[in-house]
């Protein structure tokens, strides 16, 4: 059986946590911040979590992680 390629744009954006599940830094975050309503910058705070349903593609993206 052949390895298998991570895709590498995923691998830059996504991270494995401890408990198995796919994270990923919000965006927008970068620049020209002072014309997004502070309800907006609110919600690009923290990580989010890639859902259920598409774990399966995701998993075929970054076999290793």
């Amino acid at each position: 059986m052949p390895k298998l390629k991570t895709h590498s744009g995923a691998k830059k954006r996504f991270f494995r946590t401890a408990g198995g599940k796919l994270a990923y830094r919000k965006v927008g975050r970068s620049h020209i911040m002072e014309h997004k309503s502070a309800k907006r910058t609110r919600r690009m705070r923290g990580t989010g979590y890639v859902s259920s349903t598409l774990m399966e593609q995701m998993n075929r993206l970054l076999p290793y992680t």
